[in-house]
């Protein structure tokens, strides 16, 4: 070992590294449901290191794309998101995210960032 290995994190588990479908830019979505209501809180992207600390601190971070820059929902905010559960989808390309929610999960200040509808036909099963 290295003094350089002793202050690297470890990798993102490589049984799950190798399930992931990324996109060009190395990004996986990551839909935030609130664990014990089944509420769709927000959608947000994920790399290796973004997921590896999630699994790892039990506190959602995301890669902002904007910002280009780690960032751990809620250190700023207080409106943290607390990891109740990860799963991966069939086909590698998208992260569900179940969390106990604190506070607004959207930058503007609603507890959803899905509370806009938009007008739909319903359909009607056979």
């Amino acid at each position: 070992m290295t003094p350089d290995d002793a202050i690297r994190p470890p990798a993102l588990d490589p049984s799950i590294a190798s399930r992931l479908k990324r996109d060009d830019h190395g990004l996986v979505a990551a839909v935030v449901q609130q664990h014990d209501t089944g509420d769709v809180l927000m959608i947000g992207w994920m790399d290796d290191e973004a997921l590896r600390r999630t699994l790892a601190e039990g506190r959602v971070t995301f890669w902002s794309r904007s910002r280009q820059e780690y960032w751990r929902k809620g250190d700023t905010s207080g409106h943290a998101q607390f990891v109740k559960g990860v799963a991966i989808d069939c086909d590698g390309d998208a992260l569900l995210v179940r969390v106990d929610q604190v506070g607004a999960a959207c930058h503007t200040g609603e507890r959803t960032c899905f509370y806009t509808d938009l007008p739909a036909t319903e359909g009607n099963r056979p």
